[in-house]
């Protein structure tokens, strides 16, 4: 019953590894051969900094973003990405939108914030909305993912983890091979006696 119990558990360990040895290597391959940010289903994935959205985005959270394509048309509570300034992208709640001699404006306010942040945002600096996709902390893997030590750690530890893995399970094979033919030898001298 134990040896079955071994077989089983055994198994599973193998199948567990050999998963996550296919997505490291998915998400390696995914993230060196998009240009930007990785897209799954036309959506591009980006990961929230702060905690302004929260309890809803959680700080690490990878979001997704479907990219702005009428940047005027969005409305009251939908929830957008905007460059605050170069390089540096906000997700916040639209909470009202307005127009002016420059177009449309939105005012936008984190969850978490107390106050509306001081300066609206133009519809041309509209990055995307967020789609209500999100997946909390993952973005700490995703930035681990693409530093060099973390691209190589990825595809190094499953590996090394999956070939000692398949390592012991060829000793602990061999070795009841082993038993079963030194069975067999005693088996058959004790019928030849």
């Amino acid at each position: 019953m134990a040896a079955k119990t071994l077989k089983i558990f055994s198994k599973t360990i193998n199948v567990i590894l050999m998963v996550l040895l296919v997505i490291t290597a998915i998400l390696v391959f995914t993230n060196l051969t998009s240009e930007g940010s990785p897209k799954i289903f036309g959506q591009e994935l980006k990961v929230v900094y702060s905690g302004s959205m929260e309890p809803e985005i959680k700080t690490g959270s990878v979001i997704g973003v479907i990219p702005a394509i009428d940047k005027n048309s969005y409305q009251v509570n939908d929830v957008i990405m905007f460059q605050q300034s170069p390089g540096v992208y906000v997700t916040h709640r639209i909470i009202d939108v307005f127009q002016n001699e420059s177009g449309v404006l939105y005012q936008t306010k984190g969850d978490n914030n107390a106050q509306a942040d001081v300066n609206p945002v133009l519809a041309s600096n509209v990055y995307g909305l967020h789609s209500g996709f999100h997946v909390p902390y993952l973005g700490y893997a995703m930035d681990f993912a693409n530093s060099q030590f973390g691209l190589v750690t990825l595809l190094l530890i499953p590996g090394i983890l999956l070939l000692i893995h398949s390592g012991k399970t060829l000793y602990v094979g061999i070795r009841e091979l082993k038993a079963e033919k030194a069975q067999v030898a005693a088996s058959s001298e004790s019928n030849q006696s």
